[in-house]
């Protein structure tokens, strides 16, 4: 089979990851600011070796001209509903999906097998679901943690800004301390009850691979046992395996 150099681009709302990729395993990624994401970023990545197909998947439309931009006549290949994913989509309205949590879908499924639940910590914590007949069938969308301990920060005259990061007991000896037994242990029963929820609506006495990925999954999936792996780049795999299935 004939090589393809593929340049993965996973845009979110904070941040935008880039990797090159072949068709069977991706390069390590590069993570900038959404807001730095421009067409001269963009084309100094294409400058660093061959490419033959863009791979995005983007939930902020305004940076989507970027990549048209700055690829001139490589081929783009957006991921949206309407592409081979390798899972069904049994879903209302489809074209309201976020382009990562198909990618996410589309990754769990490959990667460990069905049913599952991706948890992705990003700027929103979203909870996708694919289920036992290889279908993404929903999910559930969360504020993110930094979100949350950021409207602390702002919305009040005297809790500072919060650095994330576990705290060493329940029970806080100072406001910082206290701050972050509330966001680090408080989230982890966030997601605890919200993944027993789904398992039990949805998938009662069956095996359930729960995959956490994004920026905060390490630090609250440490001490989570619900939770069975913990994927990085679970996003960028998606795209990478959708790449394959439509090239």
């Amino acid at each position: 089979m004939q090589p393809i150099n593929y340049l993965l681009i996973d845009i979110s709302n904070s941040f935008t990851k880039l990797a090159f990729a072949t068709r069977r395993r991706i390069a390590k990624p590069v993570r900038i600011t959404t807001e730095r994401f421009s067409r001269a970023a963009l084309q100094g990545f294409l400058k660093q070796r061959k490419i033959d197909i863009v791979v995005v998947c983007s939930v902020v439309p305004k940076k989507n001209i970027v990549v048209r931009k700055a690829a001139k006549r490589t081929k783009i290949l957006t991921l949206t509903p309407r592409i081979q994913l390798g899972v069904g989509i049994d879903y209302p309205n489809p074209k309201t999906i976020g382009a990562d949590r198909l990618a996410n879908a589309a990754a769990v499924a490959a990667l460990y097998g069905c049913p599952a639940i991706v948890v992705d910590f990003g700027t929103a914590v979203t909870f996708d679901i694919v289920s036992t007949q290889r279908k993404y069938v929903g999910g559930v969308i969360a504020a993110g943690l930094e979100s949350m301990t950021n409207f602390l920060y702002q919305r009040t005259a005297l809790l500072p800004k919060l650095s994330l990061k576990e705290p060493r007991s329940a029970v806080g000896r100072s406001t910082i301390g206290a701050m972050r037994s509330g966001a680090v242990i408080g989230y982890r029963g966030l997601v605890r009850e919200i993944i027993a929820r789904i398992k039990a609506e949805r998938f009662p006495r069956k095996k359930v691979h729960v995959i956490a990925t994004g920026g905060y999954a390490d630090l609250i999936a440490a001490r989570l046992h619900e939770i069975d792996a913990v994927h990085p780049n679970l996003t960028l795999e998606g795209l990478r395996i959708v790449a394959n299935l439509n090239s």
